[in-house]
């Protein structure tokens, strides 16, 4: 997992080969985007925008994927990310290889809450369970974008 200022990007673009591409989509981002998949790079590198409310934590799934990694950045509002080693969490819903998703009840052990906000992201490798979507104090308006990039 790595947490960053979308303003420092430049640093881990050497990261892997498709990340310069998809930095660029996110710093030119424009906010007035429809919500829905684009694709930036073939099926290799896609953004997702979606509009949703965060939830308490309680209400939150985990999730890990196998194919792709994520690059999350909150363009309005304020969210908290749950992130634990996926190793750790307990499945609740089998993998989907259609969605690349595999979803988990809540950590038994201690677990990092990110702060995700405007200026900054994160990205999740499939060793990542990660709870987007935590509400920060009370339920709250969110604009993100979610790049998929194949690992």
């Amino acid at each position: 997992m790595i947490l960053d200022q979308l303003s420092a990007s430049a640093a881990i673009e050497s990261l892997h080969p498709l990340f310069p591409k998809a930095f660029a989509y996110l710093r030119a981002f424009d906010a007035k985007t429809e919500d829905g998949k684009y694709e930036l790079q073939g099926q290799d590198l896609v953004a997702i925008v979606q509009h949703y409310q965060t939830a308490p934590s309680a209400d939150k799934l985990w999730e890990a994927h196998q194919i792709y990694g994520d690059i999350q950045v909150v363009y309005q509002g304020l969210e908290y990310c749950g992130h634990a080693d996926q190793k750790t969490l307990s499945v609740t819903m089998p993998y989907l290889a259609e969605k690349d998703v595999e979803k988990y009840a809540a950590p038994s052990a201690t677990s990092a809450m990110l702060t995700l906000g405007r200026g900054n992201f994160a990205i999740f490798y499939p060793q990542d369970g990660h709870q987007p979507g935590v509400m920060t104090g009370a339920p709250g308006s969110i604009l993100k974008v979610v790049i998929k990039f194949r690992i």
